[in-house]
């Protein structure tokens, strides 16, 4: 598979969003704020959005489709070249690497494919095969019980334990 462009998560977010229609910053940061949709997952403060939305102009990853009619101040319309939309397919079909990214990543990711209609089974399903042998490695440390390490691999083992639940809990059967 080809690599993903090196883009934060905010600029993955404010790019998949633009994929499912052609919009301006001020929606995006409306779903990305404190209590937005996915802002209740992870927040985007609105100056990030916007600087996001130049990053992935910049990047030829989306593109300028004209402004918006109506009065009041004049909002450029953004939509997803065919490059943006090749880079959002593979990377809300990409499991996260890391245990501590399941929270953030994978669950905008979910939140994105829900909006979209998409089906996240084989997500689901790659996601759990990449954090069971983490997840085993994890639950055989044995580190000195009286060291700063025992406290770091315990909550380790919980969190990648929290982890595999969580995927066993919401990946359909079958």
């Amino acid at each position: 598979m080809t690599a993903s462009p090196p883009l934060s998560l905010a600029e993955w977010v404010v790019l998949a969003v633009i994929a499912e229609q052609p919009t301006h910053g001020f929606p995006i940061a409306q779903l990305t704020a404190s209590g937005g949709e996915l802002g209740r997952i992870w927040h985007i403060p609105r100056p990030v959005v916007y600087r996001s939305m130049t990053r992935l102009a910049e990047a030829g990853l989306i593109s300028e489709d004209g402004l918006e009619p109506g009065r009041g101040p004049q909002r450029t319309i953004y939509a997803i070249t065919p490059a943006g939309r090749k880079a959002v397919t593979a990377w809300l079909r990409q499991p996260v690497e890391h245990v501590r990214d399941v929270r953030s990543h994978l669950l905008l990711k979910l939140a994105l494919l829900h909006r979209g209609g998409a089906d996240p089974t084989e997500l689901l399903r790659r996601q759990r095969e990449v954090l069971a042998p983490i997840a085993r490695a994890i639950a055989d440390e044995r580190p000195s019980p009286n060291d700063f390490e025992a406290t770091l691999v315990a909550w380790r083992r919980a969190s990648a334990a929290a982890a595999i639940a969580f995927l066993a809990d919401v990946t359909p059967p079958g």
